[in-house]
């Protein structure tokens, strides 16, 4: 029996075309007396249907929950020639932090046009950072529950604890 492993409206990879698509209608193949569908068909709005094996989700960090990831948006202000230079021409990234592609971080298009690469760098560093708290975390749990480590682990994980605090501590209320 199939289980579909895609929605409608979410965004896969469709391997044998080698680009992006949403899926537009999730079509399960039925057989009469089964209770579930034999096959499982998706709709990507690309000419035909696809199966499972074909399509694969964005990759995604999770930790405890999180699912921060990197979109494309469309630069709306600059052709394609005005942008040639940037790392992906005609896109900038979105780094979304909401299950619901909302929140998150966004550039200025003039800043990211400055130094697309730093700003590449940023959102890939942005989307790994929950799972660079819990290594942290991690580690000063590991230096906590052995005290024999070498001193070189000892100042790692002394390290990591302080910007673990620092992740942790709310600001102080303004006056």
């Amino acid at each position: 029996m199939a289980k579909a492993l895609f929605h409608k409206h979410q965004r896969v990879y469709v391997a044998p075309v080698g680009t992006w698509a949403i899926v537009e209608h999730v079509k399960p193949h039925w057989v009469k007396d089964v209770e579930e569908p034999v096959r499982i068909y998706y709709d990507c709005g690309l000419g035909r249907d696809f199966t499972t094996h074909e399509l694969a989700s964005e990759q995604a960090d999770t930790v405890d929950g999180e699912n921060w990831r990197v979109l494309r948006a469309k630069n709306k202000w600059q052709s394609m020639e005005e942008c040639s230079r940037h790392p992906f021409p005609g896109t900038f990234p979105v780094v979304v932090t909401d299950p619901k592609d909302w929140g998150g971080w966004r550039v200025p298009a003039a800043e990211y046009d400055r130094d697309p690469n730093r700003i590449e760098a940023q959102a890939r560093l942005i989307t790994r950072s929950p799972g660079l708290l819990e290594l942290a975390e991690q580690l000063v749990q590991l230096a906590s529950d052995d005290t024999e480590l070498p001193d070189a682990v000892s100042t790692l994980a002394r390290r990591a604890g302080e910007l673990v605090r620092a992740i942790n501590t709310k600001p102080a209320e303004a006056p």
